[in-house]
């Protein structure tokens, strides 16, 4: 057996000389089947996420969501999936949603995924359920100016429509007429400068979407009780989804990272298994 053994490793390590791209492209397959055929692994919502799950779904029917969407197509990956979960747990109470962008590049991306979820998804209409009142540049004066007037920061949406003629946002004239932030950010301006300027002087609840790299940054907001909840990273957007019950783009990319990991960690030991066993047929002159 040990022969046996020995003559397949033999063969494995000289694969693996030839040509070490033999490995790439096991990691690139090991990544890429779950994105068409999810795997299902497990995945356990963490208290911060289930207090943001809770804060959404308190909100009595008709409720106004301001979602700040401060993000770009560079941390797509990590917080889409949370705007497109955010998205369905609101329109799925019947909530209606402002979204306002402090990034330049957040509103196509607001636009498309209205479009996906709350047209395609939930027949909501633009206007009546929805608005996507665009970019504005001025990052916290921003903020503040939303509590003095909200017609008179954004005058226009995205799509050029004045305001005062959309339906939906009669009698929603300041910050005050809004129940929730949901804030998505990638970076300056986003959930820090919302806590700072927004929940400390207005008194407004708010939750945030965050990148895994940021997340440690906010756990003080959650015990201080400034934040409402919190998404961590890509884990974070799937473990919302799993308190939805309704696996999206955030559980297939868990799924692909963690069997990615799991290939990875089975080569390291591979790795390890050949070089011990290398050695000792070698004999200790050769260390």
């Amino acid at each position: 057996m040990s022969g046996f053994l020995g003559k397949a490793l033999d063969r494995f390590v000289t694969i693996v000389e030839m040509d070490r791209r033999i490995i790439f492209l096991c990691i690139f397959i090991s990544v890429a089947i779950p994105l068409f055929f999810p795997m299902g692994f497990p995945i356990q919502p963490s208290k911060e996420v289930v207090t943001l799950y809770e804060a959404v779904e308190a909100l009595p029917v008709g409720s106004v969501v301001y979602l700040a969407a401060d993000l770009d197509p560079g941390s797509m990956p990590e917080l889409y999936p949370m705007m497109e979960a955010g998205m369905r747990h609101m329109f799925r109470k019947n909530l209606k949603v402002v979204a306002g962008c402090l990034w330049p590049a957040a509103p196509p991306l607001v636009d498309e995924a209205f479009r996906d979820i709350g047209i395609g998804e939930y027949n909501k209409t633009y206007g009546v359920d929805f608005v996507n009142l665009g970019f504005k540049e001025g990052r916290e004066v921003v903020m503040v100016s939303l509590g003095k007037s909200i017609p008179e920061t954004f005058p226009a949406d995205y799509r050029g429509t004045p305001v005062g003629s959309i339906p939906m946002m009669e009698g929603i004239e300041t910050i005050h007429d809004i129940d929730l932030i949901f804030n998505v950010s990638a970076g300056y301006p986003g959930t820090k400068e919302w806590v700072q300027q927004v929940q400390s002087r207005f008194d407004i609840r708010i939750v945030a979407g965050v990148t895994a790299v940021s997340a440690p940054e906010f756990y003080p907001y959650i015990q201080s009780g400034q934040l409402a909840g919190l998404l961590g990273g890509l884990a974070g957007a799937a473990e919302y989804e799993v308190l939805l019950r309704q696996p999206g783009s955030g559980v297939k990319g868990m799924d692909a990272q963690s069997l990615g990991h799991l290939v990875i960690v089975g080569f390291i030991i591979l790795g390890n298994l050949i070089f011990i066993i290398g050695r000792r047929r070698r004999g200790p002159d050769h260390d």
